[in-house]
């Protein structure tokens, strides 16, 4: 009974220990968030005072829409860039996918890790060749000059994930359909889109986020028209120094679309993740 007794308790320790652990781990998360919402709801005023009690105002969210800030247009220009990085890169990174997974081809190995040797080379180091290119196309601080360069950051992670989910699929429904006289571009748009379509959803996702929060290209590649709003939130600076309140603000604002795919794809990130990391 002793021995019994002395087991629970180390259980019991052991729980109360991952427990703290975990709330820890949970407070570290949750406390910048917590203290950037707080913050971007406080008067200059209030700004350094360590509490949670203070006189709440809009004034920041009004602020950053109004001159000189017009975070508003930032925030439409990456909505721009976002979407067509994605609306492009996930159909030519499905079509690259289904290749590697189905075809068998000359250096296919060396191919697909040439593809994945891009994700390792540093932006510092290709920014400059891309900002000559731009401008000499007169296509700088434009739209298309940030969705090239995001395609070249993504197209390569959305491939690599992309196989992942396609192998996992079985080719009889593929081999049935086109015994039956379906084209190959047809059995890729009727059979293997659905059939991996959670894969497909989480990968849009993550390409989207990756090219919301990407900050060194559009930082080199963009002056006024064309900027992003990781970009615009560091034009909060004036004589009195940052402006955290208006930083807080934004970042609020550049939080919400992640917040807002976390709750509406959640089932597909599941079930894409799942049904991925399984073959």
């Amino acid at each position: 009974m002793d021995r019994n007794a002395r087991a629970r308790r180390r259980r019991l320790a052991w729980r109360g220990v991952e427990s703290a652990i975990l709330l820890l781990v949970l407070f570290l998360i949750l406390f910048p968030i917590l203290w950037m919402a707080l913050t971007a709801f406080k008067r200059p005023v209030d700004l350094f005072d360590l509490t949670v009690f203070f006189t709440p105002t809009l004034d920041n969210f009004r602020a950053i829409f109004a001159h000189p800030w017009n975070i508003g247009q930032t925030f439409l220009n990456s909505l721009v860039v976002a979407g067509l990085t994605v609306a492009v890169s996930i159909p030519a990174s499905t079509l690259a996918a289904y290749a590697f997974s189905r075809f068998e081809m000359p250096f296919k190995g060396a191919l697909f890790f040439t593809i994945l040797a891009t994700q390792f080379i540093p932006a510092v180091v290709v920014v400059l060749p891309f900002y000559l290119l731009f401008r000499d196309l007169g296509l700088l601080d434009t739209h298309l000059a940030l969705v090239v360069v995001n395609l070249a950051i993504v197209t390569p992670f959305a491939v690599w994930m992309l196989k992942g989910f396609l192998d996992a699929v079985p080719t009889e429904s593929e081999e049935a359909a086109m015994v039956d006289g379906a084209t190959r571009l047809r059995v890729i748009i009727d059979i293997v889109v659905p059939m991996v379509w959670p894969g497909v959803v989480v990968t849009a996702v993550f390409c989207f986020i990756l090219t919301w929060n990407e900050f060194l290209f559009a930082l080199i590649l963009t002056r006024d028209d064309a900027v992003t709003l990781p970009v615009g939130i560091t034009r909060f600076r004036t004589e009195r120094g940052d402006l955290w309140e208006l930083i807080a603000a934004a970042g609020i604002l550049i939080s919400i679309p992640m917040f807002f795919l976390s709750s509406v794809i959640q089932r597909h990130f599941v079930r894409g993740m799942t049904g991925g990391a399984v073959k």
